[in-house]
């Protein structure tokens, strides 16, 4: 490669990177939209790939995979709008049963809790953000159009933006992105396959128990135990240990305590023992705190889509800290240190992207 054939490529990396900048500017209302459904196509190039093997043409496989990812996006997102808006009143209920004041005998003390503001404080925000969802219908399925479209193109030729990677970059350098696309793969494996396998299983042990233990919106509480399965630490769990101290002090302590052994065994612990071992395999090793990090620090600097942004941006760091760590002094010293005779055998790294050969002519 000539040095003006190099140097054209950094000219055009250089805008690129400058058009991708404006144009997250220019598409700001819409740029949760495009991030989802470039993770969601990351995790589902191999399931395109296996089509295409199988003599599928390209253009059939990507739009069945995407028009099997929309449909589970629908599935997923649909439950959470039809509770918000719905079963508003008994989520209300259930926030109001808890009572305004709360006496914890300690000894010969006694402390009172205020739990006014805070029960109101909910109950107004439930309101909010059902008749926010309602009102903004429009917007969101327009953002699920344009999440189906973008994901077909994605995944209609999805080793693009690696061949153009790994061209811009010179060749000493071709692991670095091979191991961030590595980290980014398995990162998004663990959120979107093994936690929703994971919260798939919670809503349906959570909507059992709770059915069977006579609570009136179980449905709800168990859509509510599911989506918790995504928060790190606290999980089901909370929920669980929210209707054991409602039903405690409401005087039913004897499903109090029912909740509290069965909900505790079957909804916080028996998905994670049952399902997540056995599709753990693929997915990041991240450290729960480093999760728990990304999730609380995503969600709270970029919004719902933090979920997915915070733990990815965490185990982009983690990757690049252990790069970094490997190319060290003593790193160094090791490789140097392998006899001539010898030649250290260095696989090929495979490009940062699934690439399709010949698809994209």
């Amino acid at each position: 490669m000539t040095k003006h054939t190099r140097r054209r490529q950094y000219v055009l990396a250089a805008v690129l990177a400058a058009v991708a900048v404006l144009a997250a500017v220019v598409l700001a209302e819409v740029v949760e939209t495009v991030f989802f459904a470039v993770t969601v196509a990351y995790v589902l190039v191999p399931v395109r790939h296996r089509l295409v093997d199988r003599g599928v043409p390209r253009q059939w496989a990507a739009a069945a995979v995407a028009s099997g990812a929309f449909g589970i996006v629908l599935v997923v997102i649909a439950p959470f709008g039809w509770v918000l808006y719905r079963r508003r009143r008994e989520l209300i209920e259930l926030i109001g049963s808890i009572p305004q004041r709360i006496v914890v005998p300690l000894g010969e003390f006694s402390y009172t809790i205020e739990t006014g503001v805070v029960l109101q404080f909910l109950q107004s925000s439930i309101r909010g953000v059902a008749v926010t969802v309602a009102a903004a219908a429009p917007v969101i399925a327009l953002k699920l159009f344009l999440f189906a479209i973008l994901l077909y193109a994605l995944l209609l030729r999805p080793g693009a933006t690696g061949r153009v990677v790994l061209g811009v970059l010179p060749s000493a350098y071709h692991d670095v992105p091979v191991a961030l696309n590595r980290r980014v793969r398995e990162t998004l494996y663990g959120i979107y396959v093994l936690q929703a396998a994971t919260a798939a299983g919670t809503f349906v042990i959570a909507l059992g128990v709770f059915g069977a233990l006579g609570y009136s919106a179980s449905f709800t509480l168990a859509v509510v135990a599911g989506f918790l399965q995504f928060v790190p630490v606290v999980g089901p769990g909370l929920l669980v240990g929210v209707l054991a101290v409602v039903d405690l002090i409401g005087g039913m302590t004897t499903r109090a305590i029912l909740v509290a052994v069965l909900g505790a065994v079957f909804v916080g612990l028996a998905p994670d023992a049952i399902i997540r071992p056995r599709l753990a395999s693929r997915a990041a090793h991240l450290p729960t705190s480093l999760y728990f990090i990304g999730f609380t620090g995503g969600l709270l600097t970029v919004g719902a889509i933090g979920f997915i942004a915070g733990p990815l941006v965490v185990a982009l760091l983690v990757e690049v800290v252990e790069l970094l760590s490997a190319a060290g002094p003593n790193q160094r010293t090791l490789t140097d240190s392998v006899p001539a005779s010898e030649p250290e055998q260095r696989p090929e790294p495979e490009p940062p992207g699934p690439s399709d050969e010949g698809e994209d002519a």
